[in-house]
């Protein structure tokens, strides 16, 4: 019996752990307080080792230590209230260091401090900081050490570098916060358009399938009542060359729509990034779907004056016209006479097709998809289309489709 062991996560690099603490605002970071009680400990100790063993002054005396351990106490809430714990320790370290107390013990707490106004505030607000802090600290200066002008510019570039410090930490953590928003944003758009582009490609399969299927299902119908009438008229007299011919069409018609449907249902099972629109049908495919019409019993003339035009727009022409002779082969009653023209006109092209029938009658059926799959057809490539009875009888389908560079948005949606 063998044992799998998961895959661990290797843990991150030291270097790695301090550019995250660097890089994340104090203010969010797990464990916060927990964190500062820790830190308040451990600089108070180095007070205490800085107090007892410092040069930099006597050693502090009983008051002189209670003020530098309590100036320690507010750094447990610094994340919080950092200019609240800044006003305390200042309230501490000034008469502490009035008192000529060891100087060196309290600059640990001011600088961690000062430090955390600058990274968790704003630059007016550090600014401030810095003349609230800079006056206390000459007017200490001034008592303690009258002649000690270099040792006030000393502290006073202590804690200048130490507040440019924690606002350069700030400015740095913000731009990594707007980079991570623009890396998510982007991601967000990426995942809106893949599912954009999917919801955009079910439609196209649903308008393919459905012009297909009307299509072969109204021409096999068709055909099949021929032959379902010859063997009905006269069953003696049978013409078998009739009925072996509207049999020959119905295979045929089943042939060309099981090749369609595999095209159209193999971008189903690819995996792989592939052109999912396949070969589109374009203008050049016309004559077949006229010659299909004219075997299902329509008297169809055509008068194509575009010699190409755009992939897209020839698709959209293309399923137009089809799914208008199945229309009109379907409720134009027995051998209808059906034009279909198209031609450039003012830089589009323009689809015409009209019959003389009774037109689409409801009846009280469902309404099916063919007229709003027809003017989706044209929305797809930037056209329009209009659809309805006609005057003198009959129905009329007629569509403009754009051949210019508007036609090339629709280049991806077939």
């Amino acid at each position: 019996m063998s044992l799998v062991q998961a895959p661990t996560t290797p843990r991150p690099r030291w270097g790695e752990r301090i550019m995250a603490v660097v890089n994340r605002d104090p203010r969010t970071a797990p464990h916060g307080t927990r964190n500062d009680a820790l830190t308040a400990v451990a600089l108070a100790l180095l007070a205490t080792a800085l107090g007892l063993t410092g040069k930099d002054g006597p050693r502090p005396d009983a008051l002189g230590w209670t003020l530098l351990l309590v100036a320690h106490v507010p750094l447990v809430w610094r994340r919080a209230r950092p200019l609240t714990v800044l006003v305390a320790v200042v309230a501490c370290v000034a008469p502490y260091h009035m008192l000529d107390n060891n100087h060196a013990a309290p600059i640990p707490v001011t600088l961690l401090v000062l430090y955390t106004v600058a990274v968790t505030g704003t630059g007016p607000r550090t600014l401030v900081t810095a003349v609230f802090v800079l006056g206390p600290t000459l007017v200490v200066n001034a008592f303690t050490n009258p002649d000690g002008a270099l040792e006030f510019l000393r502290i006073s570039g202590w804690i200048i570098a130490t507040l440019l410090f924690g606002t350069a930490v700030r400015f740095h953590r913000l731009y990594i916060a707007a980079a991570l928003e623009r890396a998510e944003r982007a991601e967000r758009t990426r995942e809106e358009e893949a599912r954009r582009r999917v919801a955009e490609e079910r439609l196209r399969i649903a308008r393919d399938l459905h012009d297909l299927l009307a299509h072969s299902i109204t021409l096999i119908g068709v055909q099949t009542s021929v032959a379902a009438h010859v063997l009905a008229a006269d069953p003696e007299r049978l013409d078998r060359q009739t009925v072996g011919k509207a049999l020959d069409d119905i295979a045929e018609t089943c042939r060309t729509a099981r090749g369609e449907l595999r095209t159209t249902l193999e971008v189903l099972r690819e995996h792989g990034p592939v052109d999912i629109r396949g070969p589109l049908p374009g203008l050049d495919g016309l004559p077949d779907l006229v010659e299909t019409a004219r075997l299902a019993g329509a008297r169809v003339e055509q008068d194509v004056r575009v010699a190409e035009a755009p992939p897209a727009v020839g698709a959209a022409a293309y399923r137009i016209v089809q799914e208008a002779l199945t229309n009109a082969v379907r409720h134009a009653g027995p051998e209808p006479a059906v034009r279909v023209e198209l031609y450039e006109e003012r830089g589009g092209l323009r689809v015409s097709v009209t019959d003389d029938g009774t037109g689409p009658v409801n009846g009280g059926a469902t309404a099916g998809f063919g007229l709003v799959g027809m003017r989706e057809r044209a929305r797809s490539v930037g056209g329009t289309l209009d659809a309805g009875p006609r005057d003198g009888g009959g129905f009329a389908v007629t569509a403009v489709l754009p051949l210019t560079a508007a036609a090339a948005l629709g280049e991806g949606t077939g």
